[in-house]
């Protein structure tokens, strides 16, 4: 093979090896970087959305069993990110060993699903976190209807509800940790007509932990 020959091949050779290096790093750079970022800002909440349980008349279509609104503060463990513990046990007032036995009752429960952290915000509590809630990563309000009744008399008849036990979430997949279930009377007897069908949002969070908008209408 002439000289010149073999020094088009070299030059060739070395010209590819260039331009597999500079791709290499402009994919590096700029577009998987950009890609990071735009995950990194865009990140994907799912927010299951609680139906109203149904309403309880009498035969005379009195009133007895209705729904207020409250909000739980829930927890993605392995979202957590520099968790200020103090401020947070502040502003939902509860004590910091609480606090950690429910955070690892989460952890062992699933580091990817959500989990009850406090139940039952009182308003000012809920204001509070409202504010704040963007310092906190892991960690967001969910809405929940919790049962009132009109009679106080006739509420060992209506039954009332609680959390459901471990044992139910094992036996029927529409339960997860923290959901409420029929306990007793008229509440246990009807559950599975009572509990409605639950739904799911799907919103865009941002860096901040705060939610732009709903991804893809919510759906």
């Amino acid at each position: 093979m002439a000289f010149e020959q073999r020094k088009n091949i070299i030059l060739s050779l070395i010209i590819v090896l260039a331009l597999v290096y500079v791709g290499r790093l402009f994919y590096l750079q700029v577009i998987n970087k950009s890609y990071r970022i735009s995950a990194e800002n865009n990140v994907l909440r799912f927010v299951t959305e609680y139906p109203e349980r149904g309403l309880i008349y009498d035969r005379n279509h009195k009133l007895l069993v209705f729904n207020r609104a409250s909000y739980d503060l829930m927890v993605i463990p392995n979202k957590i990110k520099n968790l200020d513990t103090v401020k947070l046990c502040n502003l939902v007032h509860i004590g910091r060993k609480e606090f950690v036995d429910q955070l690892k009752k989460a952890k062992e429960y699933s580091g990817y699903k959500p989990s009850v952290m406090v139940k039952l915000l009182g308003e000012n509590e809920f204001s509070a976190l409202q504010e704040q809630l963007f310092r906190f990563h892991g960690f967001y309000l969910q809405r929940r209807l919790i049962r009132s009744y009109t009679d106080t008399i006739a509420s060992h008849l209506l039954g009332y509800i609680g959390e459901v036990s471990e044992k139910q979430i094992k036996a029927d997949p529409y339960y997860v940790q923290g959901d409420y279930v029929g306990i007793s009377g008229i509440e246990r007897f009807y559950e599975t007509k009572l509990r409605g069908k639950k739904g799911v949002s799907i919103f865009q969070v941002d860096v901040h932990n705060r939610i732009k908008d709903r991804f893809a209408d919510g759906k």
